[in-house]
């Protein structure tokens, strides 16, 4: 999972694309790589960024004891699955992320229902003697987390470009014709994919210019009802007077009589259609997410 950041830097200090540095957040000191220069135009296209400041670029101190928080981590992710099961908890555990400044270490976990973790914070608090984070997420984090391709055979979405979830209906799936198949227009997360949403409002912007399913359309080989669109290519399936289904150019319409007839399905209006599954650049990422913490405690 990646988290945007919009950093300043220090005085007379300049930082290149895919530079990796040590930086401050709301959170403490992490590790990032620098994106691009926080402009105008790319801070407008940001959704509530968060702030900070560059420290200096990774040193190979710096490095080294990244991967040495790295085997610490698999570590501690091993001892919290055993505090979890002793406690008998209804969750599980996704990940665990030991801040590079040392400052605390979050915990990512799923559930279903509410969970009294207290007695798990205290424990772990005081077997890792630093602050612990509970942070509960969705199936979609999880792939954030730690999905690796898509079925495209491309690093997921959710953890490359993607900053935000856009929500996901089966309308999109349909008007583009992909297949029902859930398990080939699911992503790794078991939910619709994101990029279903991709082409939807060029695929809406096409639709506009045809005549809607049902519809009543003279053309310049007679009368026809409209029975389907291909509205990548411009084209309708279109059923003529003495019966014979034949596809036409968009642009052989001459006139369209009635926008809905008796038969075929009348086109729906965004808002009933839409039936939306839960979702679930600046000038650096930070290696997580810095959302607000659901449960902190001091390992004092």
């Amino acid at each position: 999972m990646r988290n945007l950041s919009v950093l300043g830097t220090r005085a007379g200090e300049t930082y290149a694309r895919s530079m990796q540095v040590i930086i401050r957040t709301q959170r403490g000191i992490e590790s990032g790589e620098v994106l691009c220069e926080a402009t105008e135009h790319v801070v407008a296209n940001m959704v509530d960024p968060k702030g900070g400041q560059i420290l200096h670029e990774q040193s190979d101190e710096d490095k080294r004891e990244i991967r040495r928080l790295a085997e610490q981590e698999e570590r501690e992710h091993k001892m919290c699955s055993d505090c979890i099961a002793q406690l008998q908890l209804d969750m599980k555990l996704i990940d665990i992320e030991r801040l590079f400044g040392g400052e605390r270490v979050v915990i990512y976990y799923l559930a279903e229902d509410r969970i009294d973790f207290r007695q798990l914070v205290k424990d772990l608090a005081k077997e890792f003697q630093t602050r612990i984070e509970m942070r509960q997420i969705g199936v979609r984090d999880e792939a954030k987390l730690l999905a690796d391709y898509g079925d495209c055979g491309k690093p997921v979405c959710c953890n490359t470009h993607l900053s935000e979830m856009p929500p996901v209906s089966m309308r999109m799936a349909k008007l583009q014709k992909a297949t029902l198949d859930p398990s080939k227009i699911s992503g790794r997360c078991g939910r619709l994919k994101c990029c279903l949403r991709y082409e939807f409002d060029t695929y809406l912007d096409l639709q506009k210019d045809l005549p809607p399913i049902g519809s009543q359309i003279i053309t310049n080989k007679g009368k026809a009802h409209v029975l389907a669109q291909e509205i990548l290519a411009g084209q309708l399936l279109v059923q003529m007077e003495d019966m014979r289904r034949i596809v036409i150019d968009a642009a052989d319409v001459m006139t369209v009589l009635s926008r809905s007839g008796g038969r075929g399905k009348p086109k729906q209006s965004d808002d009933a259609a839409h039936e939306t599954e839960e979702a679930g650049g600046g000038v650096a990422q930070a290696e997580r997410p810095a959302e607000e913490p659901l449960k902190t405690d001091d390992g004092e």
